[in-house]
């Protein structure tokens, strides 16, 4: 019989750690689940391939009920202590929200109990005495503060579960923190979760359950916009059926237990004419707000006038972003957020999707434009001699030629990187979004005349592109490519495949900016989005250092004169820091739509419209984000050789890592941690050098080296006549893959999968022309030698 210093962890927990459990009196059906993923993985981009990184998955997570989680146990091999795996069970307890947390080597449990509630903190146990589900559960009570009956009663209420879909883990602490608050009586709640987090789901599982309770009968969900009503109502809460209704014209029927209603379709901002007064000041025992931020924390605001009616009520506000300003305040309304799962933890699970940025820097916007002496409008009026900016484009001045500069901008991305990836472009109001459609249209004529609908105007005058904006979200559609827009879809709207945001307005808010950047977070895997890229012409994204803004892009890249788009192919892939610094994005704003998109705003008096103009891309300079999530503003070759030559100090000790290397893909990956990456290198210097000569001319200031002069030099060496024919041909081939794809091909084993490798043989045919894999794998090692013999 094994040893159990032998067993594997799978056979520490079968063997040891669940009998244990079994014996505690945990169900193996409804109360134990082993293997539980918490997380997805954050999304690592390059050009346009992408790849997962680790899951946070816990060994057991054991549920009083289900998904009302006690407890978590990491478990490890018994070579291990039984206390190793306590510090990465905390993590995991620490987004669950629980207070019992165990390590295990199958000797015993370790326990850190965060309630104290033996008089100490943490302690070991024997594989015999670990606690009941009861005990746990009283624990949990302790940690939350649930003290009664009727307390614990609503807290312990099932969720709703119809075999389609279980929360998340922040969903699930979420709902539970909501629940137990409500249970405690508190009244007035503010829940913050980033924009495709799932707010709607977690209100409807939060609804579900107080219902099912009997302390919440009749609900009202308020919300003004009426796309987000219509996606509430058949998706998520579609499971209420004929319990609910939608409040539309004012027409009031008190039948129902669940209403969902736009702001202005309870109120005529006329006390005798109010719709919401028709209904007594205690029908309703919760009231749930939906984007709460933008009206009902505001103390003048008609719409609070409706909460106020309604105080008895419990009120639980949604947002994706707080507003917090001298005039607005969603945590003076509410208190502080009892939850927040964030845009930056969106990503880091791999929930949400990850953004690059280019920013594309006009002449005319960036040193400003001043009409030349006696220049006349389109009108032949004169144009008021002065200097006019960012400020001024598209509010007091139009320019015909940056209106078809950004529109080229965007034709040859889209060009690019697909022609039919889900595009919006925010204008500065409703008459550029205009100019803007006709620009794109004319530029994609050959589309346009299979499907006009290829470019949507899609703003809150204009009623065609308003029908076709649930066309534009539905991934099953095809049509609209591209919407432009100024207001109307700023937040609200689905988007799980837009791929690319286009900011061509001045944008001043925070709220603002989060929202539309919420457009593009979403996933959806089936059709190809895992990552979107925003295009960014109004110098919107120039703040990084906002501590509002809560993550970071994937890459920063600024476009210079003629500096073509590259090739998505061409670009490098980011290391993401969960721990650096936060980003803003900031710049005034001007124009607005009204609510739901509504009538737009009057044109300021006196706009200008003017053509003739010299407008193109100035100035040369990219934007790296590095390892501590800081941007580096200036020359890449100075980013490099200051890192390199920080881990590196000088050029023999860089030579002697490079070759005690025994593979040169580990010291390329390290590298790359640090943000030094061998596509953009080539980019900068040349595409005919290696990673090597390229880091060693950078840093050291070493004479470079082409790959094909290295190729020549072993070649000269006559290094392949210790080999048979066969192999020879092969290593001939390596070293064409080399000239092509640099030195961390040749130690890809899938490279015997490909042209021209896959010519001579299966992979296992081709190792045994050298004798066997053992030799393949030296032959290899021997030529990465002999191509850097000469360093």
């Amino acid at each position: 019989m094994p040893s159990k210093k032998d067993l594997s962890e799978q056979e520490i927990r079968s063997q040891y750690i669940y009998p244990a459990l079994i014996r505690a009196g945990w169900d193996s059906q409804s109360q134990i689940r082993e293997s539980v993923s918490l997380t997805d993985g954050r999304i690592y981009v390059k050009g346009r391939l992408t790849t997962r990184g680790s899951k946070k998955q816990a060994d057991y997570v054991l549920y009083y009920k289900p998904n009302i989680p006690v407890a978590v146990i990491e478990a490890k091999r018994n070579t291990y202590s039984v206390q190793a795996g306590i510090q990465q069970a905390l993590s995991y307890a620490a987004l669950l929200d629980i207070p019992s947390v165990y390590s295990s080597n199958g000797d015993g449990f370790f326990e850190h109990d965060r309630t104290c509630s033996e008089g100490c903190i943490e302690r070991e146990l024997s594989l015999d005495t670990f606690p009941s589900p009861e005990t746990l559960w009283q624990r949990y009570k302790k940690y939350k503060g649930i003290n009664s009956e009727a307390e614990e009663r609503i807290a312990g209420q099932d969720y709703f579960f119809d075999g389609s879909r279980s929360p998340r883990y922040y969903q699930q602490t979420a709902i539970n923190r909501v629940v137990e608050a409500v249970a405690k009586g508190q009244q007035r709640i503010l829940l913050t979760m980033a924009t495709g987090t799932g707010k709607t789901y977690t209100a409807f599982q939060i609804i579900h359950r107080l219902r099912k309770a009997g302390c919440k009968k009749r609900i009202l969900f308020l919300a003004d916009r009426n796309n987000l009503i219509d996606q509430t109502v058949q998706g998520d809460f579609r499971h209420f059926k004929d319990k609910m209704t939608v409040v539309r014209k004012k027409k009031i029927d008190k039948s129902f237990e669940v209403y969902l209603a736009l702001y202005q379709g309870l109120t005529d901002y006329d006390e005798d004419r109010d719709a919401y007064r028709e209904f007594s000041p205690n029908f309703f025992d919760l009231i749930v707000i939906d984007e709460c931020h933008r009206g009902s924390a505001a103390e003048d605001s008609a719409w609070r006038e409706i909460l106020n009616y309604f105080s008895s009520a419990t009120h639980i506000g949604l947002t994706a972003t707080p507003k917090e300003t001298a005039a607005v305040s969603s945590s003076e309304y509410f208190g502080e957020p009892i939850y927040t799962y964030s845009l930056k933890q969106g990503i880091g699970d791999g929930f949400l999707a990850p953004y690059k940025v280019l920013r594309i820097g006009l002449n005319v916007d960036l040193e400003g434009w001043r009409p030349e002496l006696g220049k006349t409008d389109k009108q032949g009026l004169p144009v008021e001699d002065r200097m006019y900016n960012s400020r001024d484009f598209d509010r007091n001045l139009v320019i015909d030629e940056r209106t078809e500069a950004v529109a080229k901008r965007v034709n040859e991305f889209l060009r690019k990187n697909g022609r039919f990836d889900k595009t919006i472009v925010f204008c500065a109001d409703i008459s550029h979004a205009e100019r803007m459609r006709t620009a794109l249209a004319r530029l994609n004529s050959d589309l346009m005349a299979k499907n006009s609908k290829y470019v949507m105007q899609i703003t809150g005058d204009n009623a065609e592109g308003k029908k076709e904006l649930n066309n534009f979200i539905n991934p099953e559609e095809s049509h609209p490519v591209i919407a432009i827009t100024s207001k109307l879809m700023t937040t609200g709207v689905n988007a799980q495949t837009c791929k690319l945001i286009v900011l061509d307005s001045n944008i001043n808010s925070m709220t603002e900016f989060k929202q539309i950047i919420g457009r593009g977070t979403r996933i959806n895997e089936d059709y190809g989005k895992r990552f979107f890229t925003i295009m960014d012409f109004r110098e919107v994204t120039k703040l990084f250092a906002d501590p509002e803004f809560d993550d970071d892009p994937v890459r920063v890249r600024e476009i210079q004169p003629d500096d073509a788009l590259e090739d998505p192919e061409e670009e490098s892939s980011p290391v993401l820091d969960e721990d650096g610094e936060e980003l803003v994005f900031d710049a005034p704003l001007y124009g607005q739509e009204g609510i739901d998109g509504g009538l737009p705003t009057a044109e300021p008096a006196g706009k200008v419209f003017v053509n003739g103009v010299d407008v193109r891309i100035l100035n040369e300079r990219r934007h790296y984000i590095d390892s501590g999530g800081k941007l580096i503003m200036g020359s890449l070759k100075e980013y490099t050789r200051e890192k390199l030559r920080a881990q590196y100090r000088s050029l023999d000790d860089f030579l002697q890592h490079w070759s005690a290397a025994s593979k040169k893909q580990v010291l390329l990956q390290e590298l790359e941690e640090q943000d030094i990456m061998e596509e953009e290198l080539q980019e900068a210097v040349s595409k005919e050098m290696d990673i090597f000569d390229l880091l060693c001319h950078i840093a050291y200031d070493q004479p470079p080296l082409t790959k094909a002069e290295r190729i020549r030099q072993v070649k000269k060496r006559d290094y392949f006549s210790r080999y048979g024919e066969q192999a020879r041909k092969v290593l001939e081939a390596l070293l064409e893959k080399y000239a092509e794809d640099g030195i961390a091909s040749l130690e890809d084993k899938k490279i015997l999968q490909v042209t021209p490798l896959n010519q001579f043989g299966s992979p296992v045919e081709i190792v045994n022309f050298f004798g066997g894999e053992k030799a393949y794998l030296r032959a290899v090692a021997d030529l990465e030698q002999e191509l850097y013999r000469a360093a």
